[in-house]
This record gives structure tokens, C-alpha cells and sequence, in this order.
């Protein structure tokens, strides 16, 4: 899945470590959401969302393998 993390993030003055920290996660974590290594639960990305002050489809977008796995 494709995301505006790291942008967002910095957009906000955030290292990968204050923003783990505002979201009680690792900054290993985080890393792993903005290199889209790892897909956050359902919580994690509403909580993400709020932080951020974005909707969740401002944030997150399916690749297009996903659509298409999905489409069938």
C-alpha cells in the first residue's frame, strides 16, 4: 500500500522517533509504514489519521495490485 506518511510527517516538523513516540510504536515501525514494508492495523492507521489531521484515503492508497486482487 502506497502512503503520505514520511511526507505528512515532515510536513509537520516530525522525526520517524517523535512520531513513534506520539503514536506509542517503535520508530522501527514507522520506518516500516513509510517504506510501505509493513501495513498498519485498522487502529494504528486511524490513530495515524488523527495525528496527522487527514483522512485516512488522503494517507493511504492501494497499489494497483491490491485493486486488482480485490476486483475479482
Amino acid at each position: 500500500m502506497k502512503n503520505r506518511i514520511r511526507e505528512l510527517r515532515t510536513e509537520h516538523g516530525w522525526t520517524q522517533a517523535a512520531l513513534a513516540d506520539r503514536l506509542d510504536v517503535s520508530r522501527q515501525t514507522v520506518n516500516a509504514l513509510e517504506t510501505g514494508r509493513y501495513d498498519p492495523s485498522l487502529p494504528l492507521a486511524f490513530r495515524l489519521a488523527r495525528l496527522l489531521g487527514e483522512p485516512l484515503e488522503t494517507i493511504f492508497e492501494p497499489d494497483e495490485h491490491d485493486e486488482t486482487a480485490h476486483a475479482r
